[in-house]
This record gives structure tokens, C-alpha cells and sequence, in this order.
């Protein structure tokens, strides 16, 4: 990320975020954009971010474990961590795995949302585009 601390249009310019602790962003997007305090990261899913390969099929438990550890990965890249997020989206394929992402959200906010102001949350039940794809995550933060 670029450093616009000292233009007289600080936190006027749009930077991107890029991180190898994420999976690689498609070529018509960025992993997260930042302008000003504000920092948007891109929908990510349960990838391997060495491989890209999608990880634990059929498990969406684990999946939403590894899909928030690449969404951490782009905060951190953009200077955020999860105390910073005032929004996260989650994207799931079925109602029915509501309940297990559920508790893998909880045990992450638990270990990462160390101020206790827990972020807001939205769930939609839709189509994601890979088949593997259980969940999908994306976040907005605002940074100090």
C-alpha cells in the first residue's frame, strides 16, 4: 500500500491492498481498495493463499475459518486489524450452514475483536462463483 501521510490530499487518494497472505485477486479486481480511513476488502473465500486452491470441501466450518484468515491478511496489508471493521458481508450457498459458520465467526470475533465491540454483520443465502465455495467474505474498516 502507498503512503499518502504527507500530500496535502492525505486520505484523498485511492491506494490498492495487496498481500501474499491472501489469494490472488481475479484481474478485474483488487484484494482491497483504501481512501482515506476508509478500507474495503474484497469478497475472499476459502482459498489457499500459496496455491489458490480451494480448501476442506464440503466442511463450512473450517472454510469460514480460512476465508476470515485471508480477509485478516488484506486488513493487515492495509494497515486494519478486526477492531477496525465496522461491516462484514457473509455470503453463504444454504441456510443450512448457518449454525456451523456461525460458531467459526464466533471463535474468530472471539480471538481477534479484542476491544469487544463486536462488528456489525449482514448473511445472504446466495450462488458464489466457484462450485467449492461454501462462503465468502468481504469486509469494510475504517482505520485511524
Amino acid at each position: 500500500m502507498s503512503d499518502d501521510s504527507g500530500s496535502d490530499n492525505a486520505g484523498s487518494d485511492k491506494t490498492e491492498v495487496r498481500t501474499d497472505g491472501a489469494p490472488a485477486p481475479a484481474w478485474v479486481f483488487s484484494q482491497g481498495v483504501r481512501k482515506g480511513p476508509m478500507l474495503q476488502v474484497s469478497g475472499q473465500g476459502p482459498q489457499d493463499p500459496a496455491t489458490g486452491a480451494y480448501v476442506h470441501p464440503g466442511d463450512v466450518r473450517a472454510q469460514t475459518r480460512r476465508t476470515l484468515e485471508n480477509v485478516l491478511a488484506v486488513l493487515e496489508a492495509g494497515g486494519a486489524t478486526v477492531n477496525d471493521v465496522i461491516m462484514f458481508r457473509v455470503y453463504l450457498t444454504t441456510r443450512d450452514d448457518f449454525g456451523p459458520m456461525n460458531e467459526a465467526y464466533g471463535e474468530f470475533m472471539r480471538e481477534y475483536c479484542a476491544d469487544g465491540v463486536l462488528p456489525c454483520r449482514t448473511t445472504v443465502f446466495v450462488g458464489l462463483p466457484n462450485e467449492a465455495m461454501l462462503v465468502e467474505i468481504d469486509a469494510l474498516a475504517v482505520v485511524a
